[in-house]
């Protein structure tokens, strides 16, 4: 399941619109706004370098953060959007929901594949072509898995796997109703080569 979660540190910010939003940006911080939950909306700054490490580590969009500001208790709160400057593309607006562990949310759960030495169509020389690294799945949080397992054992070249070849943590339904594709075995090139010639030897 889902490891440590991780904090993310803000402080209230004093007044709000455009005019304390541009203070925030020239003190070196990123205002936000926390919402939801049957609270209050929170005005917020976020340190921007604190920030930027978080975003380039990657799955902002899709990791629930305890939030700390200080004199307030922590709050459980997911990032609903990230507006960026249109030249720059640097951060300039957060915005955040809070959410309770039974609260069901939408996030991209990363896919692991296990057992390569178990398949032979990886064995022959085949290629794993992994067509959803991640997945997005409606889940809990509490319960937010770190993600979903493929097994690989005895998948031979030429076979499609699809989400519902894969068994879910519990609680997890995709938020994508048909069996779409998560990954491929596909054949080796020099097998793809010969069989193009073979192909227009026929021809």
């Amino acid at each position: 399941m889902a490891g440590e979660i991780i904090d993310l540190v803000a402080q209230v910010r004093a007044g709000t619109g455009k005019g304390a939003a541009r203070a925030a940006r020239r003190e070196g911080a990123v205002p936000g706004i926390v919402y939801g939950g049957g609270a209050e909306p929170l005005p917020i700054n976020l340190e921007f370098n604190a920030l930027m490490k978080r975003l380039k580590a990657g799955h902002f969009l899709s990791t629930m953060f305890n939030l700390k500001v200080e004199g307030r208790p922590d709050e459980r709160v997911v990032c609903r959007g990230v507006q960026r400057h249109v030249v720059k593309d640097l951060p300039t607006h957060v915005d955040l929901l809070r959410i309770s562990p039974t609260t069901r949310i939408n996030l991209l759960i990363d896919v692991v594949f296990e057992n390569h030495a178990a398949s032979p169509g990886l064995k022959r020389g085949g290629t794993l072509v992994a067509v959803r690294p991640q997945v997005q799945l409606e889940v809990t949080a509490g319960d937010i898995p770190d993600h979903i397992t493929v097994d690989l054992s005895g998948r031979q070249i030429g076979d499609v796997i699809h989400i519902q070849d894969i068994t879910l943590p519990a609680g997890a339904t995709p938020t994508i109703d048909r069996n779409f594709v998560i990954a491929n075995i596909s054949a080796p090139s020099g097998l793809r080569s010969s069989d193009n010639e073979g192909e227009a030897e026929e021809a």
